[in-house]
Order: C-alpha cells, then sequence, then structure tokens
C-alpha cells in the first residue's frame, strides 16, 4: 500500500504561481469537479483570497491511475512570502519530495535559495519545473540555463508547464510518481504520527493535521498528544479531498486528520507525536526545530470588555502557529492588551486581520520594533523587545541590536536605484552575482543577486514596500538573522496634552532621533482630531523636549445668540467660555486613532 503513495509539497517564491498549479492538479486528478472548481481552491482564509497569497499550509489527497497502478498523491501546498518560511519547513518535515516552481517570466528569486536549501537539508526528492511557459514575456530557456548553473539540475530533469492553462501538468504528475520516493516502511508498527498543523473547531474541538509515520490510526484507538500529555478518543478521522473526508483508518505514510474533541490546550501543537496511549514507552518524532519571533508589537482591545475575548483568540491562532508569542501588559493609554512577537510584517498584518476578521475583535496595534541585547554594569544581559522596556542610557554599559544579511533579486537596470536605497538604510554591501546573462537580441535585462547585511530595525518599516516600488514590482527579497552587533540608541517619547503616551514610544539610532521625532510630531498632528481646547504634542528624548506642535481647538461661536446691546454680555460670554476650555484641558483627554499608532510606518525619511 505504501508504494503508491507520494507525498510532496510545492514550493516557491510568492506569486510563482503554487496555488494555480495545486488547482489545476486538482481537476486533471478530478478531485474537484468542474462545478465545484474556483481559482485557489486550497486558500481558505478570506485574507488568502483577498491578497492572492497563501499564508497557511494545506493538504489534499489525490488519486491518479498511472502503469495500471492507483497512486494517492498527499499534496501539501505551502506560504511563498519570507515571513511564512516557518510554515514551509514544517510541510517540507511531512513528505519525501518537493515540486521546486520557477516563473519563466522572472528567472530565479531571492527566496528561491533558501526553500531549495531548506529542502536540500531535509534530504528531499527535487522536481524542478518552470511555470508561465504560455506568458508573452516567458524566457523559459534562459531560466532553465539558471536553474542548471546554481542549482545542478540537468535539463532533461526539468519539467516546462502553465498552470493557468493546464499545459504540461499532467506530464509534471507522471514525474511526481516516477522520481518522488514512496514513503519508507518502518521496522515496526507502532503508531507515530506527525503533527504538521492544527486548527480549532467549535463544534469537534481541536482537529490535528498528521502524517501517519508507523503503524495505523483508527477510530477505536485511545491516543495521546505525546509532548503534550493529553490523551483523547478521536470525534473523527479522517483526509482532505479537499474538504474533510472521514475515512476509517489511516496507515503508514498517509496524510490526514484527526477530530480530537479537545477544547483547549496549552503551548503549540505542530511537531508533536500522537502515539497509542499503550505505547508510553515509544521515542517520539523529532518535530520541529522552534522560530524566534524578529518583530515585536503591542494589541489592545478598542474595547476593555473584549480583553477576555483577543486572549482565548490569540490561544486558539497559537495552536497552529508556535512563532507567534504573546504575554499580558497595561498601558497607562490603552489599558490591559497583549504584547505579541511575529516573523515580520507581513506575519503581524495576517494575524490583526484574522484576529479583527475570524474572532471579530477590534485592535489597536502599536508600531512594530526589534528586540534589542542590553548589557548592564553588573553584567547582566537582558532582552528588550518594546520602548517601554528600556532602561536609562546611565544604567545601560552597552546596546546591541540584531542585524541580517538579505539578498536582493532584480533586473540589472534598477541596480543603481536599489543599492542607493540599501545605502538610505544604513546597508553593508557584500556581495553581487548574476543569475542569468544580459540578451539584448530579445531585449532581457541580466538578473543580479545583491547581498547586504544591514539592521533588523531597518528592514522592518517599510524596506519591502520600498524594494517593490524602486524596482517597479520586479525585484524580490529574502533575508536571514546574522546575530547582534552594537548600536547606539535611545527611546523617544511621544506626550499628547502633556501626557507620555507609551505605546506611541520608540526606539531609534541616536544619529536620527531628532529628525524622525521632529517629522512624527507632525504626522501625528494631522491625523489626531481636534479637541474643544488647544492640545499640545511633543517630542521627547529623556527630559529634553525636541519637538512640539499644538493642535488647536474647536472653537464655538458663543456671541451668535447676542443680537446688538453692550459688549461687555459678548466679552462675559467670552470669558466664561475661557474659564470652560482651561477646566476641560485640565480634564479633558484625547482619544487616539489607529492611525496615528502606525504613523511611523508613514514617515519619509
Amino acid at each position: 500500500m505504501h508504494k503508491l503513495i507520494r507525498n510532496f509539497s510545492i514550493i516557491a517564491h510568492i506569486d510563482h504561481g503554487k496555488s494555480t498549479l495545486a488547482d489545476r492538479m486538482l481537476e486533471i486528478t478530478h478531485t474537484v469537479t468542474s462545478r465545484d472548481m474556483r481559482a485557489q481552491v486550497l486558500d481558505r482564509l478570506d485574507v488568502e483570497r483577498e491578497k492572492g497569497i497563501t499564508v497557511k499550509a494545506q493538504a489534499v489527497r489525490m488519486q491518479y491511475a498511472y502503469n495500471k497502478e492507483k497512486y494517492e498523491l498527499n499534496l501539501i501546498d505551502t506560504p511563498g512570502h519570507v515571513d511564512f518560511s516557518y510554515e514551509v519547513s514544517r510541510a517540507l518535515a511531512a513528505c519525501e519530495g518537493a515540486i521546486i516552481i520557477v516563473d519563466a517570466t522572472q528567472g530565479i528569486q531571492a527566496q528561491t535559495f533558501s526553500t531549495i536549501n531548506k529542502a536540500k537539508e531535509l534530504g528531499l526528492k527535487l522536481v524542478p519545473v518552470i511555470n508561465k511557459i504560455d506568458a508573452p514575456a516567458a524566457y523559459p530557456e534562459r531560466v532553465a540555463q539558471s536553474m542548471q548553473d546554481a542549482f545542478g539540475f540537468e535539463k532533461g530533469e526539468i519539467f516546462y508547464v502553465s498552470a493557468k492553462t493546464g499545459e504540461g501538468v499532467e506530464n509534471l504528475i507522471q514525474g511526481v510518481i516516477d522520481q518522488i520516493p514512496p514513503p519508507i516502511k518502518p521496522d515496526d508498527d507502532v503508531l507515530k504520527g506527525l503533527v504538521f498543523d492544527a486548527y480549532y473547531d467549535q463544534f469537534k474541538g481541536i482537529i490535528l493535521y498528521l502524517r501517519v509515520i508507523s503503524g495505523q490510526l483508527s477510530k477505536k484507538d485511545k491516543c495521546l498528544l505525546f509532548a503534550h500529555k493529553e490523551s483523547f478518543e478521536p470525534l473523527e478521522i479522517g483526509y482532505f479531498g479537499p474538504d474533510m473526508q472521514e475515512s476509517k483508518t489511516l496507515n503508514t505514510g498517509q496524510v490526514g486528520y484527526i477530530a480530537t474533541g479537545l477544547k483547549s490546550l496549552d503551548g503549540s501543537l505542530p511537531g508533536d507525536t500522537v502515539v497509542n496511549i499503550n505505547d508510553k514507552d515509544v521515542v517520539p518524532l523529532e518535530g520541529y526545530q522552534e522560530s524566534s519571533p524578529v518583530v515585536f508589537a503591542s494589541f489592545f482591545p478598542s474595547d476593555a470588555n473584549m480583553y477576555e475575548k483577543l486572549k482565548d483568540s490569540l490561544e486558539k491562532l497559537h495552536m497552529n502557529d508556535s512563532s507567534l508569542i504573546w504575554e499580558p501588559i497595561t498601558s497607562k493609554a490603552l489599558g490591559f492588551g497583549f504584547h505579541c512577537g511575529f516573523l515580520g510584517l507581513l506575519h503581524m498584518e495576517i494575524i490583526q486581520q484574522r484576529l479583527e476578521r475570524e474572532f471579530e475583535v477590534e485592535l489597536i496595534a502599536t508600531a512594530p520594533a526589534v528586540q534589542y541585547k542590553v548589557l548592564d554594569h553588573q553584567g547582566n544581559t537582558v532582552y528588550i523587545d518594546s520602548p517601554a522596556k528600556l532602561p536609562s542610557k546611565a544604567d545601560m554599559k552597552t546596546v546591541e541590536e540584531p542585524w541580517i544579511e538579505i539578498s536582493i533579486s532584480l533586473p540589472e537596470n534598477y541596480l543603481g536605484a536599489m543599492m542607493k536605497l540599501m545605502e538610505e538604510h544604513s546597508a553593508e554591501y557584500v556581495a553581487m552575482t548574476y543569475l542569468t546573462p544580459k540578451d539584448v537580441e530579445k531585449n532581457i535585462e541580466a538578473n543580479v543577486l545583491l547581498q547586504y547585511q544591514m539592521p533588523l530595525s531597518e528592514m522592518i518599516v517599510d524596506l519591502y514596500d520600498k524594494v517593490k516600488s524602486y524596482s517597479q514590482g520586479f525585484a524580490s527579497m529574502n533575508y536571514l538573522p546574522i546575530g547582534y552587533r552594537e548600536a547606539n540608541i535611545v527611546r523617544l517619547d511621544i506626550l499628547v496634552n502633556k501626557e507620555i503616551i507609551d505605546a506611541l514610544s520608540l526606539i531609534l539610532p541616536s544619529n536620527r532621533a531628532v529628525e524622525k521625532g521632529k517629522k512624527y510630531v507632525s504626522k501625528l498632528k494631522e491625523l489626531i482630531p481636534r479637541q474643544l481646547f488647544d492640545v499640545p504634542i511633543q517630542a521627547a528624548i529623556g527630559s529634553k523636549i525636541i519637538s512640539r506642535e499644538t493642535i488647536k481647538a474647536l472653537r464655538k461661536n458663543v456671541t451668535a445668540k447676542c443680537y446688538g446691546g453692550d459688549f461687555t454680555r459678548k466679552k462675559k460670554l467670552l470669558e466664561a467660555q475661557k474659564a470652560g476650555k482651561k477646566r476641560m484641558k485640565t480634564l479633558g483627554s484625547v482619544d487616539i486613532p489607529q492611525e496615528a499608532f502606525m504613523a511611523v510606518l508613514k514617515i519619509k525619511d
């Protein structure tokens, strides 16, 4: 049975056609009928369909007859954006092979290198594919040559497809069967299932996505989540077709799901091992290497009564996304909330949108920050991931900030603009490699890979958008952490109506803090609505005010009801208004809109 199973993933850079290729495979194998077919079948989240990107890995079982045998093909569709590389690594660990897609119009992109290296580390069989061969701007021969040069593929093993029209896709399916090996039959039949994803269902409880590494799982088995030490009897087991299809058993090598009936669990589920409760001496599977958040921000419910709902929602999201971390915090300005860690800005945006849409919690989010390493005079090291936690300058011996190595793939004609952009963001040049040569006859520019090292704080603000803008959308970006380096930073505080708003504070390089403070205050003046009293907005470093703007009061015409008569009557009304405004200024609070907390992202350097 296991010899007729093929478990594989589709990996590529964002927008190279992974989800479209999956759609064509589902059509050709008749897994989805033409009546039920829609674009991006495997992208289930609203935010995925709106943005046209895959955020969560999704599994589906397909049946395909080939060489007089009926094969079971388990496909796990993975995200392409750099922020979701952890989802990719989890999906790959459940497979024996991977289809590597490269866009025939764009060629090898920055993230193609990292995903291929990840697949090679896991020992997967790689099936190279060039997609979009029907596009007018396609140059498949040049891309094929670059794939041979960069990754050592043979010319004859590269497949040419158009996921849009279906050309070459059936040939690729047959190639997957021929080239990707079946699951290895284990030495024993002890049940071991690797959990690679999970989510919460209000009727069936926690649902585990798993790959059966050995043994057989049936609905009658009493199971144990090994790491969590939590036992359960399955309410339902089955596979994805692509909707949930109940089955009696899941056997060695198969991919499917278990509805556990469990309502809550502490900690993340991916990487845990499902075993039979009677096999407590079994050696669990290795699981996954933990991912570390690189961007931190705070979420506060706009209504204080929604705090418990926000906490419950974060717990449910954390079940299938261990890269999301959070802890309770309190802000003077915004009340109770949670300080969260993310893999990047897009990851943060997706989590925020899922909380607001799926769990219906209205949020106020603070500007993102990175984690600094602070050494005090006693030799103690503290990690700081929010401005509120930063000690005073006198208490810090040294401060170090995280650095990354960034790779940018782009056409040669955008090289000058991109190098200037990197210079503006304090990046240090490392290397430049030509991926494909220039083709004068076809008027195709050479493709170049630029490598720089830079502070992570310079990247998280808006670098991804700028890279796309400076290259008119042709460039792609990938990054890897490379450790910490010494930094000279200060905390910039924002005072609204003479009160420090802790959620608006920022950690900045000291040589840019004054300029940034002035721009931040000007931006806030535009965003904070006018009150019935003057509102001063100030930027301060320590006790020193470096910038100030005043939002002028709205003026009600209290003398409108006076027709003629003595001026003293008007004067009395104006004096009463003045006294009222003075009292209001002392007692009044200022409502700060969400846009103000993210204003730092819109400030142009």
